[in-house]
C-alpha cells in the first residue's frame, strides 16, 4: 500500500511543478522554469518505469488520481500566487460612484483613467479603467465595496507588459 501512496503524492507533486511551469512561461519568468522542467522529467522517467512495470490496476489508477490531484493543487498555487498583471474596467451607471471610486482607487496609488462609454439604447455608462497587479485584486474589490459598489460589471484583461508612468501597485 505504500507504493501507491507514495506514488500518488508523487505524481500528484509532479503535476503541481508542470502547473508551475505553465504559469511562469505565461507571464515569461523563463529562469525558474528550466530547473522546474528538469526536475519533472527526472521524476516523470522514474514515475513511467514503477507504472508500466507494476502489476495490477492499482498502479495506473493511483498514478491517474495523483495527476487529477496535482491539478487540483495547482490551479491553488495559480489563485495564490497570481502573478502578472491585469487591466480591469469597471462600468458603472452612476456617476458619483465614479468620481468616488476613481478617486479612492487613485488614493491607494494606482493610475486610473475614466471616460463616458454608451450602453444599451445609448444609456450612458462610466468606465474606470486601473491597471494592477493580479494578486491586488482584492484590495481593489475591497476600495469599491467601501465606495458602495457592490457586484459591478467588471472586464478583466491580461497586460503582457506595463511601461511609463503607470502604477500597478498600490502604495505602501
Amino acid at each position: 500500500m505504500l507504493p501507491i501512496i507514495t506514488l500518488f503524492l508523487i505524481t500528484s507533486f509532479t503535476n503541481v511543478l508542470a502547473t508551475l511551469k505553465t504559469i511562469l512561461i505565461s507571464k515569461k519568468i523563463m529562469n525558474p522554469v528550466y530547473m522546474v522542467v528538469f526536475v519533472d522529467a527526472m521524476i516523470f522517467a522514474t514515475v513511467l518505469t514503477k507504472v508500466t512495470s507494476a502489476d495490477g490496476l492499482q498502479y495506473t489508477l493511483a498514478y491517474a488520481l495523483g495527476r487529477t490531484f496535482g491539478v487540483f493543487i495547482g490551479g491553488k498555487l495559480d489563485d495564490k500566487l497570481a502573478l502578472g498583471i491585469v487591466e480591469v474596467d469597471i462600468l458603472l451607471k452612476n456617476k458619483d460612484k465614479l468620481i468616488a471610486a476613481s478617486d479612492a482607487i487613485r488614493h491607494a496609488g494606482y493610475t486610473v483613467n475614466n471616460y463616458l462609454t454608451r450602453g444599451i439604447n445609448g444609456d450612458r455608462r462610466y468606465n474606470v479603467e486601473v491597471v494592477l497587479k493580479r494578486k491586488e485584486m482584492s484590495e481593489l474589490e475591497n476600495i469599491l465595496k467601501d465606495c458602495d459598489i457592490n457586484n459591478p460589471t467588471l472586464k478583466i484583461k491580461p497586460v503582457s507588459k506595463v511601461a511609463g508612468k503607470i502604477t500597478t501597485s498600490k502604495l505602501a
